[in-house]
């Protein structure tokens, strides 16, 4: 790698600046409204769901100060990378605050978490969604394959889909994933299906995780519960084989726990 002079070093500091700035400002507006939720209780949720939003842009401001990194420097900026790590993070607590960070859970009991939030469209929450997936995934891609943070972004992204899945009105979603003349027919069917998708790798990278790295019994307990969870919404569509096939490999597994924590006991 080529030494960085000081006259690169002070044009990538000139070119980063008004991204800084940016992310100031954004700040600022995260402890206003923060400042604001202590005195003032009501519409809370819809607060927070613009406190998810900022800390959404926030992170992409960081990534691009990785990207001017790049190009100036020719190198990753990994303080950036971290920072936006951070506000994604936060991006994903807002939201938990809202409708929780119960991964398989019965609608009914987070329906009165997700009524706080009843005025925001469906068609802004699929949105919001796939802005924050999109960002995360952009963060992985920076970060970029031998990453130390490789299986922490396995609760990154885990932690996302649930809230994904906890915003979502289930009672009306369902209702009109089965009437094609509803308004919210098309984004329905999209959001139920990216869920359905997501669930499936959320599963599947704790299984992974648990196997290639941690072998921690809780790993592998999320994953059968992202399993379970992932039946819950097959069933709900009108899906019954496909949640009968979802049920054997949630059992699988969890036979697979139990073996292996009798093993791990008997050592």
């Amino acid at each position: 790698m080529a030494k960085i002079t000081a006259e690169v070093r002070e044009l990538y500091a000139k070119r980063i600046l008004p991204y800084a700035e940016l992310v100031k400002k954004s700040l600022e507006k995260e402890k206003s409204l923060l400042e604001l939720i202590e005195k003032d209780t009501a519409g809370v949720a819809y607060k927070k769901l613009l406190l998810s939003d900022e800390m959404i842009y926030v992170a992409t401001l960081y990534m691009m100060m990785n990207s001017l990194s790049l190009r100036i420097l020719q190198v990753k900026n990994n303080d950036a990378l971290n920072d936006a790590r951070k506000a994604l993070y936060k991006a994903i607590i807002y939201l938990e605050e809202i409708v929780t960070n119960i991964v398989d859970v019965p609608y009914g009991e987070i329906e009165d978490k997700v009524l706080q939030i009843a005025n925001t469209p469906l068609d802004k929450r699929y949105y919001h969604t796939r802005k924050l997936g999109l960002a995360i995934q952009m963060l992985i891609d920076a970060f970029g394959d031998n990453s130390k943070w490789k299986w922490s972004f396995v609760e990154l992204e885990g932690r996302f889909i649930v809230v994904a899945k906890n915003m979502l009105d289930m009672k009306k979603a369902i209702k009109d994933f089965f009437d094609p003349r509803s308004a919210d027919y098309d984004n329905t069917v999209y959001y139920l299906r990216l869920i359905n998708t997501l669930l499936q790798k959320s599963a599947a990278a704790y299984r992974d995780r648990y196997e290639l790295s941690t072998r921690r019994i809780d790993d592998i307990r999320m994953a059968i519960n992202f399993l379970l969870a992932q039946r819950r919404l097959a069933v709900a569509m009108g899906k019954v084989d496909e949640g009968e096939e979802i049920k054997k490999k949630a059992m699988v597994w969890k036979e697979k726990m139990d073996a292996d924590h009798k093993q791990g006991l008997s050592k």
